[in-house]
This record gives structure tokens, C-alpha cells and sequence, in this order.
């Protein structure tokens, strides 16, 4: 093949490849099977490897960058990035509407407002030349930001080429401004699949977007389910549109994801309409927005009002109302978990806050306590918004009263006085003392949870009491209790000393799977710790496995295969095992399921609430049985599980022929049992 054969067929293979994308990623429409899809790649990556000459920056073979990085350089913005001012209340939109017409001098119904869904992420700009992603930085101060374009390029619906029919590009110069983000479905299965890896859950779509922006491996934030979505322009040169609307139809034709319900209205009654009746029909799942973003339409009049130091005149945040309450925050407490994380916790004044009282609140991180720029003493909103665990979401600015108190993350662990270190992502403070109290307590409660050992009757405040009493210390002392060591405690009779003994001596043969889970490996949930537990019989098999046997493995690969040697590598972690084993543990070895790959091929999507067990339950069975789930309905699906009031999914399965199932199909199909009516429904 000549050099000249070679580039055109590059040129064919990424223009296609190109247009593959945008109906999988942005369309929601797959148009050809993964495994075609897959050998496209596999044949651009050959030529430009006999080629190299070829390689260019907007290839799609240049979306996973290479080594990582030690640091992130920073990037200044053509045109500064302002924040944006927020409302919680249409009374306060009447108001910006008054400011408008006062510094535009027209009449409401002469100014066209443009309304767009508000995307809850990490804000970013990029920058196209000639068509072509050069960078890309986060927002940072407004006029500095981080480069993070190496992330960036791994965000599979971010274009690296515009193109768009009849236009030349060349000459450009494009800022676009927009939100990274993680779709609602998405996030749910990313931090389900986090959760049975053993690691910690991120509070938010946000959180989790932030954080895998700024990953200094960029191969790792490729793993990430990240969204770009445009929503405006920054700096340009050789192009020009006179109003947004038309601004961001470009952006579309260009390639770019962007809000496809954006809404034009003249007069701010007919937004305050609109806005009432998204806020009622809001599907947060689906949606994937906290609120809409108002903008005067014509760039002359958005010029002519100008900015503010912090943000633009022309154009203000309307949050959607959620399960918020305001309230005093007291102090902010550190809690070290098992694995020496420290988290910073806002002790409040107890508030009602959907159908609870709350008293704590989760601050997440550093990075999140510098974002909120919060103190003791703060009058807080904290909100739950679909969320388990209440968060703070801002502080209230104009109740300070000068007398709060600044907070940072010591460089100490609080309970053991030990060092405490930032993770190499920059995000977690860790206690690096393995001998520390508080992460001696984690270990022995979540080793006795119910998905590791399952032992009745040890809690926190048992675990607690046992620690203070000198009687635990390690894993191994649970099993050199005995009812005479037990019988002086408070709150220990016969049946408490009983039940307690019975379930640490059932724990000793529990299934391989929840003891490694228990053990606690670094990264390693009860999900992989199943595939271990399938692959290697004994512990002893798995902990004479080498590294290169480890990474081989299915769903393992480099980062786990290297937290198991880790494991198995301390001999602190030996010499619990052995003691263990002379104490009596054995565990099962797990057995394959004759039924595991009864369902492989086959894509399932869910829809409704289910009656007699949650989706996370359903969706366990049936990848446990070779199945995938996936979040939305396509040429792909072959079956719908229809729960109770379904949504629109049914409808577009109906249109594209997919078989829907029941939940009492699926059971039948999974061969399982069925609940009892009345279990609880999810």
C-alpha cells in the first residue's frame, strides 16, 4: 500500500468512525455491532502504526493519552469565565427581567430569552483551531484554569474535528464553553460497580465528573462514563452569529453535544411558565440537570449589559426547588474509615429535611470544603435531592456575621495523632498508620457485615465496646472471644453472648468470596472478589498467584492485580491469615453456576419500580448469569423488564419491536424464587 492509498483510507476510516460516535453517544441510535464498530479502530490503528506520519490530533485513535502525568500546567483563558448568578425564585427572575430592560431600554416583550437545562458539572473550556481540539482547561479562578486537555481527548462524545458541509473552518479560532459531566444512569451504575469493588461512592454526578477530570492518568479517566455538553462560546476569531440561539445551533452541526430542549420565549412571563411546568414533569434520573439557565438572546444587548466582577449580566441560574433546608453548622468533624481516608463531617444543628432529622452532613473532601469556602459557625443549605446521605450545597453568604471559624484538613490523623498524607490523585487524605484505632474498628465492622462474614450481633457499638473492654485488636481475637471474656460486659447476657458466639463460629466456613471481601483488599469489592474467589480455589492458590497471572485475568487488569500482591505481599497481612487459619477459618471455596452464561448475548433494560426485589438486586441476577444492562432502549435491546409505572422507555420499545418482559417473566426466565407480596419495592 502507498503512502497516498494509506491517507485516504484514514480519512474514510475516521470519517466514519466519526459518524459512528455521534449515533452511539450523542444520538442514543447504534448503527453497526460493537465487534464492527471495534474492527474500524483496529484497522486505523494499524495503518497509522505502518504510517505514523499519518497520526493526527483530531484521529480517534488519539483519545487515551500515554504515561501520567506529574502535574497539570496552567492554562489562561482568552476570555474569562464567570460564574453565574443563581435564583431559587421566580419573584427574583421578574427581577433580573427589571434589570434588563433598565440597561438594555426595551420593553420586556421586545428581549428573546433563551432558556437551557442547567448540567450540574465541571465547568471547561476548549479550544478549537482551524476545526481542530488544541486544549482544553477547567474553569479555575475564571481566568486561569488546569489544562486538562489529555482528559479531555477521552470523553468519547467531545469531537476532536469540527466539520460541518458548506462551511471552511480554516482560519477559526473557537472557545467553547461547557459543562463535563456524568448522566444520571450512568453515574448510578458507575458508583454501584465502585461499591462492589469495596471503594467508596461518590456523593454526586459532579463529585464524580470533577474528580475523574482531574485524574493525572488519563488511561484512568478513560474508564469514566464523562459526557461533554456545550452551552455557549468564549473568544472567537474568522466566525460570527448574532445571537446565542444561533451560536449553539452552529455548535450542534458542528458535532458538539448541546441541550437539544432549549427553548426561545419573548418576555419573562412566558419563561416563568415554562419553568413551572418543567419544574412539575422533572425526571432527575432523565434530566440530568438541577435547574435552567436564562440568557438574553442578542449578543449586541448581551455586550451592552456587560459583567459584574463574578458574573454576566445577561443571564442567570433558576435551581430546580429540591429537599433542602437551611441550618447552623456547629463544627466539622473528621471521621477516618477503615481504609485511613479522612472525611470531613458538618455537625449541624438538627433540621427536618425529608421525612428526617438530620444532624450530620457529608463535606466529602478538601477540594469540597475549599469549593463551598465554608466555616464553623456558617449558616448552611444542605440538601438530599435523591441522595441517601445529606450534603451541604452552599453556604449562606449573607448571614455571616464575622464570627466563623476557618477550617482545613489537618495533616494528622485526629484519632491516632499519626501522619496523614493526600492520595497521589490529590484527592483523599489518608492516615497512613494501619494500627490506628479508628481503622481498626472499620476493619472489624465491615469485615462482620453482612456482605463479608455476616456476623449476627457485631455492629459498630459491639465492635466499640469490645475495643474499649481490650478484648479485640485484630480479626483474629473475634475468634478467641468466649462466653467467660463476654460475661462482664454491660448488655451481655446469655442469649446476646449466645447469638454473638454462633454467628463468629458460622463465619469460619462462609463462601471464599466474602472472606476476601472481608479481608479487605484495597479496590477489591464483593464483585471481584467473586471472580477471585471462582478463579482460585484456596487462599493459599491466591496468594502464591503472581502479578502477571493476576493482571491477566478477566475484569482485574494492572491497578487491582496490584492491589492483591500488595495484600498478600505484607507480612502483617500473612501472619493474620495464618493465625486465622489455626483459629479455624476455612472458607468455602464458591462453586460456578451452571447457569452463568445462560443469558450471555442478551441486553436487558429496566423500567419501572419492581415489586419484588430492587433493580440493583435484578440487575445482580442477570449479569450474574452473563446478562448486560444497559440504561436506555435501542436497536441493541433484546428484552425490557417492565416494572411498575414504566416510563418512556416502553413506548420506544414497543416502536423498535423489543420483547418486554414482565417481572414475573424475567424471574421465570432467571429461575430464581419469588418474593412474598408485600416485599419492599424499589
Amino acid at each position: 500500500m502507498t503512502q497516498e492509498d494509506a491517507r485516504r483510507e484514514t480519512e474514510k476510516l475516521r470519517d466514519r468512525i466519526r459518524v459512528l460516535d455521534r449515533h452511539y453517544y450523542d444520538l442514543d441510535e447504534p448503527v453497526v455491532p460493537d465487534f464492527e464498530y471495534d474492527e474500524l479502530i483496529r484497522r486505523l490503528k494499524d495503518l497509522e502504526a505502518r504510517f505514523p506520519d499519518l497520526v493526527t490530533l483530531d484521529s480517534p485513535t488519539q483519545r487515551v493519552s500515554g504515561e501520567p502525568l506529574d502535574f497539570f500546567d496552567t492554562v489562561r483563558h482568552r476570555q474569562s469565565m464567570l460564574s453565574m448568578e443563581n435564583t431559587y425564585n421566580p419573584k427574583e427572575l421578574l427581577e433580573f427581567d427589571e434589570r434588563v430592560r433598565k440597561g438594555t431600554g426595551l420593553p420586556s416583550q421586545d428581549i428573546c430569552y433563551v432558556v437551557e437545562f442547567k448540567f450540574d458539572g465541571l465547568a471547561v473550556r476548549l479550544t478549537y483551531e482551524d476545526g481542530v481540539f488544541v486544549q482544553g482547561g477547567t474553569r479555575g479562578d475564571g481566568v486561569h484554569g488546569e489544562d486538562v486537555t489529555a482528559n479531555l481527548r477521552t470523553i468519547k462524545n467531545l469531537p476532536l474535528l469540527l466539520s460541518m458541509p458548506g462551511r471552511d473552518l480554516r482560519g477559526t479560532v473557537l472557545e467553547v464553553h461547557g459543562e463535563v459531566v456524568i448522566p444520571g444512569s450512568a453515574f448510578h451504575l458507575f458508583n454501584q460497580r465502585r461499591i462492589r469493588d469495596g471503594l467508596s461512592p461518590f456523593a454526586n454526578p459532579r463529585n464524580a465528573a470533577a474528580g475523574s477530570l482531574k485524574l493525572l492518568d488519563s488511561r484512568q479517566t478513560a474508564k469514566r462514563p464523562l459526557r461533554f455538553i456545550a452551552h455557549g462560546v468564549g473568544a472567537v476569531e474568522g466566525i460570527s452569529f448574532p445571537t446565542h440561539f444561533r451560536w449553539i445551533e452552529f455548535l450542534e452541526q458542528a458535532g458538539l453535544t448541546v441541550d437539544s430542549r432549549r427553548r426561545r420565549f419573548l418576555g419573562m412571563d412566558a419563561v416563568i411558565a415554562w419553568t413551572k411546568q418543567v419544574e412539575r414533569s422533572l425526571d432527575p434520573l432523565e434530566v440530568q440537570a438541577d435547574g435552567l439557565v436564562i440568557k438574553v438572546n442578542q449578543r449586541e444587548l448581551q455586550q451592552k449589559l456587560g459583567s459584574t466582577s463574578k458574573s454576566p449580566r445577561w443571564q442567570i441560574a433558576y435551581k430546580f426547588a429540591s429537599d433542602q433546608a437551611v441550618t447552623g453548622l456547629k463544627r466539622i468533624d473528621l471521621q477516618v474509615g477503615r481504609t485511613g481516608v479522612l472525611t470531613p463531617v458538618a455537625i449541624l444543628e438538627p433540621v427536618h429535611l425529608a421525612g428526617t432529622t438530620v444532624s450530620r452532613a457529608t463535606l466529602h473532601n478538601e477540594d469540597e470544603l475549599s469549593r463551598l469556602g465554608i466555616r464553623e459557625g456558617d449558616r448552611v443549605a444542605i440538601e438530599k435531592a435523591g441522595e441517601i446521605i445529606p450534603r451541604v450545597v452552599r453556604v449562606i453568604l449573607l448571614e455571616r456575621k464575622g464570627e466563623e471559624r476557618a477550617f482545613s484538613v489537618p495533616r494528622g490523623c485526629p484519632v491516632c495523632l499519626g501522619e496523614a498524607v493526600r492520595d497521589a490523585d490529590g484527592v483523599a487524605v489518608r492516615c497512613v498508620n494501619a494500627s490506628c484505632s479508628a481503622q481498626i474498628e472499620g476493619r472489624l465492622v465491615h469485615y462482620a457485615s453482612r456482605r463479608a462474614m455476616d456476623i449476627e450481633g457485631l455492629g459498630k457499638k459491639v465492635v466499640q465496646q469490645l475495643m474499649r473492654a481490650g478484648l479485640v485488636r485484630s480479626l483474629s481475637d473475634l475468634y478467641r472471644l468466649n462466653r467467660e471474656s463476654l460475661l462482664g460486659l454491660e448488655g451481655f447476657g446469655e442469649k446476646s453472648i449466645s447469638n454473638l458466639l454462633r454467628g463468629i463460629e458460622k463465619s469460619k466456613s462462609r463462601g471464599l468470596d466474602r472472606f476476601l471481601f472481608g479481608l479487605g483488599i484495597r479496590q477489591i469489592g464483593i464483585y471481584v472478589a467473586g471472580i477471585l474467589a471462582r478463579h482460585f480455589k484456596r487462599v493459599e492458590e491466591l496468594r502464591d498467584a503472581t502479578f502477571a497471572r493476576l493482571q491477566a485475568m478477566d475484569s482485574l487488569g494492572p491497578v487491582l492485580a496490584r492491589c492483591v500482591r500488595d495484600f498478600f505481599d505484607h507480612p502483617d497481612n500473612l501472619k493474620l491469615l495464618d493465625e486465622l487459619r489455626s483459629l479455624g477459618v476455612f472458607p468455602e471455596p464458591v462453586l460456578l453456576d451452571a447457569n452463568r452464561e445462560s443469558l450471555s448475548g442478551n441486553t436487558f433494560v429496566l423500567t419501572g419500580s419492581m415489586k419484588g426485589r430492587s433493580r440493583d438486586e435484578v440487575r445482580s441476577m442477570i449479569e450474574s448469569r452473563g446478562g448486560k444492562v444497559s440504561e436506555s432502549v435501542s436497536g441493541n435491546t433484546t428484552y425490557l423488564v417492565v416494572g411498575a409505572n414504566p416510563g418512556s422507555k416502553l413506548r420506544k420499545a414497543e416502536e423498535l419491536g423489543v420483547e418486554v418482559l414482565d417481572e414475573h417473566g424475567l424471574i421465570e426466565m432467571l429461575g430464581v424464587g419469588h418474593e412474598k407480596d408485600g416485599a419492599k419495592t424499589s
